[in-house]
Parts: structure tokens; C-alpha cells; sequence
């Protein structure tokens, strides 16, 4: 691999892990919030988040954290779908 191929890997690799933290952060943090409206958006956060993290873990070659990169993804899929798209009977 070229240098400059490597140096472009390593700029992408600290955007990953940026992101991964930020959204991951958030989405903890917003879905152990007492309130509803910011519990809602933890799936938001946590799907926004899941893109990175399966880019590293495709770049890795770790093939287990790809598999939990997709049960993740449908665990944050379910919330949206409840928070944003199901009407509640309360709406």
C-alpha cells in the first residue's frame, strides 16, 4: 500500500472514531433520559452511528462486530419505527 493511501486510511480512521463515540454517547445518554421527547431520539443517534461503525469493522476484517453492526442497526430500526412512524393511541 502507498504512503499516501495509508496516511488517507488513518484521517477517515479518526472521523470513524469520532462519530462512533458521538453518536454512541448520545444515543446512551438520550435513552436514559426521564423525559419521552428525548428518549425518542436515541434511535436516531444510534442509527446515524451505525455506518461508521460498520466501515471500521469492515476495514478491521472483524466479521463478528459486522454481524453486530446488523443487530444493532434493527435494534435501532425497531426504535425508530416506535418513536417516529407507529402513531401511538395517545396521538
Amino acid at each position: 500500500m502507498a504512503a499516501g493511501a495509508r496516511a488517507g486510511a488513518g484521517r477517515y480512521a479518526v472521523i470513524d472514531q469520532v462519530m462512533i463515540a458521538a453518536c454512541g454517547l448520545t444515543s446512551v445518554y438520550c435513552s436514559q433520559d426521564r423525559r419521552e421527547g428525548v428518549r425518542r431520539w436515541a434511535c436516531i443517534a444510534g442509527l446515524v452511528g451505525e455506518p461508521f461503525w460498520l466501515w471500521a469493522a469492515v476495514k478491521a476484517e472483524q466479521w463478528g462486530v459486522v454481524a453486530l453492526c446488523f443487530v444493532f442497526m434493527f435494534g435501532w430500526s425497531r426504535g425508530f419505527y416506535l418513536h417516529w412512524i407507529k402513531k401511538s393511541p395517545q396521538q
